[in-house]
């Protein structure tokens, strides 16, 4: 026995490599050699064919819906006196931005609802039930448009302002206010409110689509009475944004509710009605 035991297991011969076949570095799948690593010019255009974007019909669609919104943007914005708009502060134009999305999503959902009675139309409906829709339709359109007298339960909102802070802004505000409160018909001051209708402040003064209107402010709108006014009162709304101005704002609730008032549409300069193809 070796007298140092640390010794003779440090003496001990270390195992060596087999001596047979060589292992392969590369790994290998099913018999076959793995590919080769692409590098240098191949791989780069590998990353761009990756990169770039593929047209599918998601992609088609999204891009379609994304030009209508913003034909729509430019067309209302275009309604909108210029100078104004430079002088409001971002929260506002964010504000005017999202109702305009508002109104482009309504004046869509009546479009769908033309095409669909069109479609009714052109299924062979009977003539009393097309005359039928076609003067629903004619006569939705008229009140839309502000082309007819319209009646029905509604509200009054006064706005009295003693110290004529209260703008443009916030007459617009109120307006977009009842229409996401299903208002159908709005005046104020004798002025019919259409889709093409908008706000002015020009020496201290309110226009409305270029009509000057004196104080008190006076909002007629015809829809489900409890409804609106609930929309007038809620927080950081109508009635208070008047409030912080020292202006005061009242709501009146009404059965029923005459508005008079008409729009006399003008000719668009450049848009057109695309002709239906006839099948």
């Amino acid at each position: 026995m070796p007298e140092n035991p640390e010794r003779a297991a440090a003496q001990t011969p270390e195992p060596t490599e087999p001596t047979g076949s060589a292992v392969s570095a590369t790994p290998e799948r099913g018999g076959q050699r793995a590919p080769d690593p692409v590098t240098g010019k191949a791989a780069w255009r590998r990353l761009l064919r990756m990169g770039s974007p593929r047209a599918t019909r998601a992609n088609v669609i999204v891009t379609a819906l994304a030009l209508t919104l913003g034909f729509a943007i430019a067309a209302q914005v275009r309604q909108t006196d210029l100078e104004g708009l430079s002088n409001l502060r971002e929260d506002e134009l964010v504000r005017i931005l999202d109702n305009i999305t508002q109104e482009n999503s309504r004046l869509g959902g009546e479009i769908r609802e033309l095409e669909r009675t069109r479609g009714q139309l052109a299924a062979g409906a009977t003539s009393e039930e097309a005359r039928a829709a076609a003067q629903a339709r004619l006569d939705a359109i008229q009140i839309l448009s502000g082309t007819v007298p319209a009646s029905g339960p509604g509200i009054v909102l006064t706005i009295t302002d003693p110290e004529q802070r209260i703008t443009g802004m916030h007459l617009l505000d109120a307006v977009q206010e009842l229409r996401d409160a299903g208002s159908e018909v709005i005046e104020i001051n004798g002025v019919r409110v259409v889709a093409s209708t908008y706000f002015t402040d020009v020496d201290g003064d309110i226009t409305v689509s270029g009509q000057r209107i004196a104080r008190p402010y006076v909002v007629r709108a015809i829809g489900d009475p409890p409804t609106m006014a609930a929309a007038m009162d809620i927080p950081g709304g109508v009635r208070e944004s008047v409030r912080q101005q020292n202006a005061e704002a009242t709501v009146d609730q009404r059965d029923t509710l005459d508005i008079t008032s008409l729009h006399t549409p003008v000719a668009p300069e450049y848009a057109q009605p695309i002709p239906t193809p006839t099948s």
